[in-house]
């Protein structure tokens, strides 16, 4: 069920921040090959999932618990910035837990055609939901400014303007190998290097395609309106553009932020705290990292979600 070559990424430390118990609700904003969900269903959840890729629905329409009555297995092919109106549709009020795993998945990344990855030449795509602009449709039509504005802000790559200047000099794009070779020649990139330097600017055009980090903002702002008292939050992320945003979260609704100072005007929200008992960053043991080397980025932040009134609604 969990595909060949996915393994979901520090799943016990996951089930353990969310507890479930059986009869509970827990949104899995996150499906893709459904390793959380599974655990989850195994504990006894009602599982609302969602998943913008349709080859990831398709795949958990065939699980036993979508077709129980009641089915334990909800599944939405939408967004997961989307979950309170959709919830709302499907006649969810609150929820127990929400659990999210930010980023690409290993299904999508090893499936040369979806084009996320270069292990393996195929069409630059990157589109997790199969629509709308595809990667090669931003890189032979952006200006070189916005494509090294891009490539500096999610890929954290300091020479993108050279990047971006090689680009605009290859274009037209159409496969990955064209763009790991373009990056790769502008960056004097030599065989047997530590790390290929055009990882940097497939994350940062990824990024930008599925305007990833906008949709963890809104989806941190949507758990925080339908988790429930009490309700758990359990976020994976990869990189330190998602980590920053999940922690800030975090740290801003616990009432966390600093208090200011003389110098400095007051930071701290009037408004009472959402969230509670905060975990510090969770990172993957050596043990699952020898079984599982792309976990080795993963973090893990969790919190339990407070009686206060969502401070914004998502």
């Amino acid at each position: 069920m969990n595909g060949v070559g996915h393994i979901p990424v520090l799943l016990d430390e996951v089930l353990e921040v969310l507890a479930p118990a059986p009869g509970s609700l827990v949104v899995d904003a996150t499906f893709g090959a459904g390793g959380y969900t599974r655990r989850l269903l195994d504990a006894g959840a009602t599982v609302h999932a969602f998943d913008r890729d349709p080859d990831a629905i398709a795949a958990g329409q065939a699980w036993p618990e979508t077709r129980e009555e009641p089915p334990r297995l909800v599944l939405h092919p939408r967004r997961f910035s989307e979950m309170v109106a959709v919830l709302a549709e499907a006649g969810i009020a609150s929820a127990d837990g929400v659990v999210m795993d930010i980023g690409v998945s290993s299904m999508q990344l090893d499936q040369a055609h979806r084009g996320f990855a270069f292990a393996a030449d195929g069409p630059l795509d990157m589109r997790m939901a199969q629509e709308g602009p595809s990667a090669a449709d931003f890189l032979n039509t952006a200006g070189e400014g916005e494509i090294a504005d891009v490539l500096y802000t999610y890929g954290e790559e300091r020479q993108s303007r050279r990047v971006a200047r090689a680009i605009v000099a290859a274009r037209p794009l159409s496969t990955t190998g064209e763009l790991a070779a373009v990056v790769r020649r502008a960056l004097g990139y030599k065989p047997g290097q530590p790390k290929d330097p055009a990882t940097r600017s497939f994350q940062a055009i990824r990024i930008h395609v599925n305007a990833e980090l906008d949709e963890l903002r809104a989806a941190l702002a949507g758990a925080e309106q339908v988790l429930c008292e009490g309700g758990r939050l359990a976020v994976v992320s990869f990189h330190s553009l998602e980590d920053r945003i999940v922690k800030q979260f975090l740290r801003e609704a616990s009432g966390a932020t600093p208090a200011g100072s003389r110098h400095l005007p007051q930071a701290r929200s009037a408004k009472m705290p959402t969230f509670a008992q905060v975990t510090k960053g969770i990172r993957p043991s050596d043990a699952e990292l020898n079984f599982n080397p792309r976990a080795r980025s993963a973090t893990l932040r969790g919190a339990t979600r407070t009686a206060a009134p969502a401070r914004r609604a998502a």
